[in-house]
C-alpha cells in the first residue's frame, strides 16, 4: 500500500493560511481577498477577449443566487447546467453553491432521453443551457417533473428566459439572506451531482461533496509549477470533474482562466492567449502531433531531413537517463530549429500539459518532453474527485507510462486481483439513491474499488494496465488486456482508432479506424495517386500497409495478445456517433453490436 508522500522538493505552492474552511466559495473569496481586482476569467466574444474581474464575477454570481432564492431554489435543490464552457457555467455554479444548493452538469451530446432520465433521477428543479436548441432539449426532458420551474439560456432567445433578466428577479432579496444560506452551508454537504457517462446501463449519479473537492485542490496544488501570474486555457467540458476541479485548484492559486470559444479553435486561442498550462485528453493531443507529422510529411529536401532527424530523437527520449554529450548537443539543436515551432503552435509559454481520462501514448510523453513541452499524465475517476496520482513537473518524479505518484492525503493499493483500491477524503459520498450500488465499490474499511487494474513500479509510481471490466478471455484460458494494445496499434499514422476483440474467441482481433490523412500523406510519399477513400482501401499496397502495421505492433506481444486479423471499418468514432462516452472512452459493447457482422466474418472466415 501506498500513502502519498511529498515528494517534490521545488514548486510547492501552499494554500494560503487564512484559507481553512473547506467551502468551494470560501475559496472564492480568498482570491477576491489575496488578488483584488484581478482578472478571474477571460472569454471571446464576436472577435474580442473580455476579463471578468473576481469582484464581478462574485456580484453577478450573487446575484443570481439572490434570484434563484427568489424562485424558491433552497439547500439540496438541484439545478441543471448543460453548456459548453464559458463564465456564466461558473456562476450558476457558485450561486448554487452559496444557497446549498447542487449542481447536476450535464453534458451536451447527450441523448435527450438520458437527459430525461437525469432530471428524473436527481429531480432537477430549474435548468441553465445554451441556445434554444439545448434549451429546447431541456424544455422537452423536464416533462412530468412536477416541481420543475424553468429553463433560462445564456444566450439572447425569444423562446426561453435570459439568465441575465432572471438573475435581476431576486433584487428584493437581502446579502443578509444569503449570507445565511451560506453560513448553513457544511464542508460534507453535497456540492455537485454528476452522472457518469453510462457505458452500460443507466447513468449512475455521483455524489461529491465541498470536502471532496477541496481536498483533491489541496492535495493537487502542490504538484503543479504554478504561480498566481500563471494563465491557464480551458477547453475540455467543465462537466467533467477533470477539468472543473482543476478550475477550483486555479482559483485557490490566483490564476487566470480563458475559455477557449470551441474545440476547432484551441489553436487559434492559444496563440491569442499565450496560456502556461492546459490539460487535455489523450485523444486531443494524438490529434496535435498527427497533424505535426503530417505537415512534416509535406516538407521536402532539407526541411523535411530535419524534420524527422528531430522526431526520430525525441521518440528517443528517456526521463532521468543520461543520454549522452552528444545526444544532448543534438536535442538542443533539434529544438532551436523544429521543436521550437512546435511550442510557437501552442502559444510560446506553454509549461506544462496535464492529461488525463485515458492512456497517453508514451512516444507522445517522450516527443513532447524533448520538445520542452512537459506532459504530466495523471490518474483518477469522477467518484475519486477526481485525482489520485500524478506525474509531477521535475523528471525525478516523472515516470513514462505511468500515471505518476499518488498524491498527498491520499491512498492507494493493489487488490490481490490487481485491482487499484484508494481511500482518503477524496473518495464520493456514494451513488444517489443507490446504496446498493455504493456498498459495491466501497467495501467496509473504506476502500474505494476502482476497477482499473494496475501496479506500482519502482515502489511508487501508479500504472494502469487496463479497465477490469474490459480485460477479455479467450477461449484458451488466456487474458487479454485491450487497452495497451490500442494505444500501439493507433501509434501508426495510418490507424486513426482501435478496439482489440476476442472475448471468447481463440485469438485477438482488431476493429480500425484508418486515418485518412495519414494514408493520404504515405501515399504521397509512395507516389501513390488517390482516387477516393472507399476505393483505396480496396487496393493491395494499403491493405499491406495495414498488415505491416500490425506486424510491428504485435512485436514483444506475448503469442497469446498478438492479433491475428483485423478489419477496417467506418468511422470515425465520435460522441455524436454514440460510438464513446464524452470522456472519450469506448463504448465497447455498442461498437461489438455495431459491427456484429464484421465480427463475425473475423471468426468465421
Amino acid at each position: 500500500m501506498l500513502q502519498s508522500q511529498n515528494w517534490i522538493a521545488c514548486f510547492h505552492l501552499s494554500l494560503p493560511p487564512d484559507l481553512t474552511i473547506m467551502r468551494l466559495f470560501d475559496n472564492l473569496h480568498t482570491y477576491q481577498k489575496r488578488f483584488p481586482g484581478k482578472v478571474l476569467f477571460q472569454f471571446k466574444a464576436n472577435g474580442k477577449w473580455h476579463d471578468i474581474p473576481v469582484e464581478e464575477f462574485i456580484a453577478v454570481s450573487r446575484q443570481l443566487s439572490k434570484a434563484l432564492y427568489a424562485a424558491g431554489i433552497r439547500k439540496d435543490d438541484k439545478v441543471g447546467i448543460i453548456s459548453n464552457n464559458r463564465p456564466e457555467w461558473n456562476m450558476v455554479d457558485y450561486a448554487c453553491q452559496y444557497l446549498g444548493a447542487v449542481s447536476v452538469p450535464i453534458y451536451s451530446t447527450l441523448l435527450e432521453e438520458d437527459i430525461a432520465y437525469i432530471f428524473q433521477d436527481a429531480g432537477v428543479k430549474m435548468v441553465f443551457a445554451t441556445g434554444d436548441e439545448l434549451c429546447e432539449k431541456a424544455h422537452r426532458a423536464s416533462k412530468g417533473i412536477g416541481d420543475f420551474k424553468a429553463v433560462y439560456s445564456f444566450d439572447p432567445s425569444h423562446t426561453f428566459g435570459f439568465w441575465k433578466d432572471f438573475s435581476q428577479t431576486g433584487s428584493d432579496v437581502s446579502d443578509a439572506t444569503i449570507d445565511e444560506m451560506s453560513a448553513s452551508v457544511d464542508t460534507e454537504d453535497l456540492l455537485t451531482l454528476i452522472y457518469t457517462s453510462g457505458t452500460t446501463g443507466k447513468p449512475k449519479g455521483v455524489m461529491l461533496t465541498h470536502q471532496n473537492l477541496f481536498s483533491n485542490v489541496k492535495s493537487c496544488t502542490p504538484c503543479f509549477p504554478l504561480t498566481p501570474d500563471s494563465k491557464a486555457l480551458s477547453f475540455l467540458p467543465l462537466c467533467h470533474i477533470y477539468e472543473r476541479m482543476l478550475s477550483y485548484l486555479y482559483i485557490s492559486i490566483g490564476i487566470t482562466v480563458a475559455y477557449a470559444e470551441s474545440m476547432d479553435t484551441i489553436g487559434e486561442n492559444m496563440k491569442e492567449v499565450h496560456p502556461n498550462l492546459f490539460c487535455t485528453v489523450p485523444r486531443l493531443l494524438e490529434k496535435v502531433y498527427d497533424k505535426i507529422v503530417a505537415k512534416g510529411q509535406e516538407l521536402t529536401g532539407i526541411k523535411r531531413a530535419l524534420f524527422f532527424w528531430a522526431l526520430k530523437l525525441g521518440q528517443q527520449y528517456e526521463l532521468n537517463s543520461d543520454m549522452g554529450f552528444w545526444y544532448r548537443f543534438q536535442l538542443g539543436l533539434a529544438n532551436k530549429i523544429i521543436f521550437n515551432k512546435w511550442r510557437e503552435a501552442l502559444g510560446g509559454e506553454v509549461k506544462f500539459i496535464v492529461s488525463g481520462g485515458a492512456a497517453l501514448q508514451p512516444r507522445l510523453a517522450r516527443v513532447f518532453s524533448a520538445a520542452q513541452i512537459v506532459v504530466m499524465e495523471g490518474y483518477g475517476l469522477t467518484e475519486t474527485s477526481p485525482v489520485i496520482s500524478v506525474n509531477r513537473y521535475e523528471e525525478a518524479s516523472r515516470k513514462i507510462g505511468s500515471v505518476g505518484l499518488v498524491i498527498d492525503g491520499v491512498e492507494a493499493k493493489i487488490a490481490a486481483d490487481g485491482e487499484i483500491l484508494s481511500r482518503g477524503p477524496h473518495i464520493m459520498k456514494g451513488y444517489y439513491k443507490r446504496p446498493d450500488l455504493t456498498a459495491e465499490c466501497i467495501d467496509a474499511d473504506g476502500w474505494f474499488h476502482t476497477g482499473d487494474i494496475g501496479e506500482f513500479q519502482d515502489g511508487k509510481f501508479l500504472k494502469i494496465t487496463d479497465r477490469k471490466k474490459e480485460m477479455f478471455k479467450t477461449s484458451g484460458g488466456k487474458y487479454v488486456a485491450p487497452q495497451g494494445i490500442e494505444n500501439k496499434l493507433k501509434e501508426s499514422m495510418v490507424i486513426e482508432q482501435a478496439m482489440v476483440i476476442g472475448d471468447g474467441e481463440k485469438f485477438p482481433a482488431a476493429l480500425i479506424v484508418p486515418s485518412f490523412d495519414g494514408l493520404k500523406s504515405w501515399c504521397k510519399i509512395k507516389e501513390i495517386d488517390w482516387t477516393d477513400n472507399a476505393s483505396m482501401l480496396k487496393e493491395k499496397v494499403i491493405q499491406d500497409k495495414f498488415q505491416h502495421e500490425l506486424d510491428k505492433t504485435n512485436e514483444g506481444l506475448a503469442q497469446y495478445e498478438k492479433i491475428k486479423k483485423i478489419k477496417v471499418v467506418e468511422g470515425p468514432w465520435t460522441v455524436d456517433t454514440g460510438d464513446m462516452t464524452p470522456s472519450l472512452k469506448l463504448k465497447r459493447k455498442i461498437l461489438m453490436a455495431k459491427y456484429a457482422k464484421e465480427v463475425e466474418a473475423i471468426y468465421r472466415e
